[in-house]
C-alpha cells in the first residue's frame, strides 16, 4: 500500500527539511512524502492523489495567496476522510480556535517538535495497516 503524506508550505527549505527528519520512513518504504508549496498546488495533489493513500496532510498557515486557513475547508471537502495538521509560526489561541472550527486535526507551532510529529504520522500509518 502506498501511503501518501502532503506537506503544504511556501518556504522551499521545508522538503530537505522533511525528508532529512523522515529519511528512514521514506527508504524503508513506510510512507511517502509529496509537497506543495502553495495552497492551489496543495488542491491539484489532492486530487491527484485519488488513486494513493492520503494519510495526512499537514499545512503551513501563513502563505501567499491562499492561506492555511482558506485551503483547510477546500481540503476537507476534497478529501474529509484525511486529517489535517495545521503548521505556524504564530500560535495564537484565535488562529488555534479557527484552525479546530475549520476541521484541523491539531495545531503545531515553529519551530516543529518532530518527535510529537513523528507519534502523529506512526498513528495515521498503523491505522492504514
Amino acid at each position: 500500500m502506498n501511503l501518501l503524506i502532503l506537506v503544504v508550505d511556501d518556504e522551499p527549505d521545508v522538503e530537505l527539511l522533511f525528508r532529512q527528519q523522515f529519511r528512514h520512513d521514506l527508504r524503508a518504504g513506510r510512507f511517502t512524502m509529496d509537497f506543495a508549496q502553495s495552497a492551489s498546488l496543495a488542491l491539484q495533489r489532492i486530487t491527484e492523489a485519488h488513486d494513493q493513500s492520503l494519510i495526512l496532510i499537514l499545512s503551513d498557515i501563513n502563505m501567499p495567496g491562499m492561506s492555511g486557513l482558506e485551503l483547510l475547508p477546500k481540503a476537507k471537502a476534497l478529501r474529509p476522510d484525511v486529517p489535517i495538521i495545521m503548521i505556524t509560526a504564530y500560535g495564537d489561541a484565535e488562529t488555534k480556535r479557527q484552525a479546530l472550527a475549520n476541521g484541523a486535526e491539531a495545531l503545531l507551532t515553529k519551530p516543529i517538535d518532530f518527535g510529537m510529529l513523528r507519534g502523529e504520522i506512526e498513528t495515521r500509518v498503523e491505522r492504514a495497516a
